[in-house]
């Protein structure tokens, strides 16, 4: 189809090729974020993945109970993995910090977030997928705290993934029976049916 044919439908215009490289670039870039991401955490096994909310200051009570939880994880002799952001993640990171294993942060690129500063290895990402392939990777558990749609995505990739075989079961352990409690309800009123 040269240029001057008009499309039958706008899905099958021509290729813009500038845009075509730009988005070919992309796959390069979400390849070398997972090179990095396994040449860095291939040594961190054993491993546990933490989530929770961003929000959560350091005076309120999940923030220290975060900090209490990735010590003991820390000096259990297990990695601590979080998104490396502020709140729960920094709880997380700073009590790990303090433990004798690593306490590792899977940094995402957002406007609102910047890394905190208790991680012994901190990584940068430009693109969710290959985070998200790095929490499950190497996690031998996954703690879930309090937190938003983040957390709830966080949760929903591991249900799916430990559902549907795609990784082994592990442990899931919902921190805050309270927040969590209208959520299981619906799990087992609704989805188990």
């Amino acid at each position: 189809m040269n240029k001057n044919t008009k499309a039958s439908h706008p899905a099958l215009a021509p290729v813009n090729d500038s845009a075509l490289v730009r988005e070919s670039w992309k796959v390069f870039q979400i390849m070398a974020e997972f090179v990095e991401g396994f040449e860095r955490l291939a040594a961190i096994r054993p491993a546990v993945s933490i989530f929770g909310s961003a929000r959560f200051g350091a005076e309120h009570p999940y923030y220290k109970l975060a900090e209490e939880i990735g010590y003991s994880v820390s000096d259990a002799g297990f990695s601590v993995v979080t998104g490396g952001g502020p709140g729960i993640m920094e709880a997380a990171n700073k009590g790990a910090y303090s433990g004798r294993s690593p306490s590792i942060g899977l940094n995402m690129q957002l406007r609102e977030e910047r890394g905190n500063a208790f991680q012994n290895i901190r990584l940068n990402f430009r693109h969710f997928f290959p985070r998200k392939v790095m929490f499950v990777k190497y996690a031998s558990a996954y703690v879930v705290l309090p937190g938003g749609f983040g957390t709830l995505d966080e949760l929903a990739e591991i249900l799916t993934l430990v559902q549907t075989g795609k990784t082994r079961k592990i442990p899931i352990i919902l921190v805050g029976s309270d927040f969590w409690r209208g959520l299981i309800e619906w799990f087992k009123n609704t989805l188990v049916g």
